[in-house]
């Protein structure tokens, strides 16, 4: 099987395919920060290891890659097992940088951010870092990094510096993206806001849970990468680039903002669910309110009705009368009408008064 992959590889260099369909196979070596094209994985690492400039690597990259090709890599890199099993689980997504004794592994979580639905996709990004070469492999759709190596070959000053140049490349354009996440996450939350607390629109609560669990998210892809970009931008870090050094130093800046702004997020949105299930019980006492202001209005002619709906005959209010021109006038039900409005004109006004109504 190695060998038909290897034979895969030769046929078309740079890209990969599967029988069942393509995989992203983007494999080059960089001498001197420049692009070089790359035959077998095995020779043209032992080529620039036999060199002995560590700042010329070969940069192979997959996505979503079987156990047949990651077992064909192992062998062709020669990976620690321990690098392997972290690259070889596709939902291992807690974000993580790892040492390996000269292997160096970063495990992140990429997020895209859905306009239609306001939702934040989240996908798996691995880079491995070890002796001339650099692995990055990627599991799901979600990618904001397209066009990273077409960038970083377009700064060969960044690529002389070595394979962590990669690296960095690549926590910087996903820092980037969580900032613009962030972006967006503001919007939807100022929204949430205005929705809250101005008259004429109503927010479901459904709709503040969704936003806090896609915060919830964002914060569990960007709040473990905090420690391990400030190891690497320590002096203690395997990095011994200093100008590398710096600009890790300058990623781990904007990851801290990132992580700080979506815990503001995180804390507004709860004061503002806190509002608004107020909001919600203050309006559901109003309506109660009003509920027994009218069953208050509608008790007086229910009494009276069902009092005089007993069917008793002697009840002299039925057969009250006066005498009109030699004919007697019954006058019980016009004063019994008479006595319900008056009864529930005073309470309608009581309770106006008292702002039931």
């Amino acid at each position: 099987m190695q060998v038909a992959i290897a034979a895969a590889y030769a046929v078309e260099p740079n890209v990969g395919r599967r029988h069942n369909g393509p995989v992203i196979v983007d494999k080059a070596t960089y001498l001197n920060g420049e692009r070089h094209e790359c035959g077998d994985l095995s020779d043209s690492l032992a080529t620039l290891r036999s060199a002995g400039r560590p700042t010329d690597f070969l940069w192979l990259g997959l996505k979503d890659p079987d156990e047949q090709e990651l077992a064909f890599v192992r062998t062709e890199l020669d990976l620690h097992p321990l690098a392997l099993e972290d690259i070889a689980d596709p939902g291992r997504a807690r974000a993580k940088i790892d040492y390996y004794e000269n292997t160096v592994v970063a495990v992140m979580t990429s997020l895209e951010y859905v306009e239609r639905s306001s939702d934040i996709e989240s996908g798996v990004i691995k880079v491995v870092v070890g002796d001339n070469y650099v692995l990055t492999v990627r599991s799901g759709e979600v990618h904001p990094l397209g066009g990273l190596r077409q960038r970083l070959q377009a700064t060969p000053h960044l690529l002389r510096r070595g394979p962590f140049a990669v690296l960095h490349g690549v926590l910087d354009a996903l820092v980037d993206s969580y900032l613009e996440i962030e972006g967006e996450v503001e919007n939807d939350l100022l929204e949430i806001e205005v929705g809250v607390f101005a008259d004429g629109r109503s927010v479901e609560t459904e709709e503040i849970y969704r936003l806090k669990r896609e915060i919830l998210e964002y914060k569990h892809a960007a709040g473990p990468l905090a420690r391990p970009l400030l190891e690497l931008a320590g002096e203690d870090s395997r990095v011994e680039d200093p100008e590398l050094r710096r600009l890790f130093a300058d990623v781990s800046d904007h990851l801290l903002l990132a992580v700080d702004q979506a815990s503001n997020h995180d804390n507004l949105l709860s004061d503002i669910l806190s509002a608004h299930l107020t909001l919600v019980q203050v309006q559901q006492n109003e309506d109660m309110r009003k509920i027994a202001a009218w069953a208050a209005l509608a008790a007086v002619p229910t009494m009276v009705a069902g009092i005089y709906g007993m069917n008793f005959e002697n009840m002299p209010e039925l057969r009250a009368s006066v005498d009109i021109n030699g004919h007697p006038f019954q006058y019980g039900y016009f004063v019994t009408l008479a006595f319900i409005l008056v009864m529930c004109g005073w309470i309608y006004r009581m309770l106006r008064r008292r702002h039931w109504l």
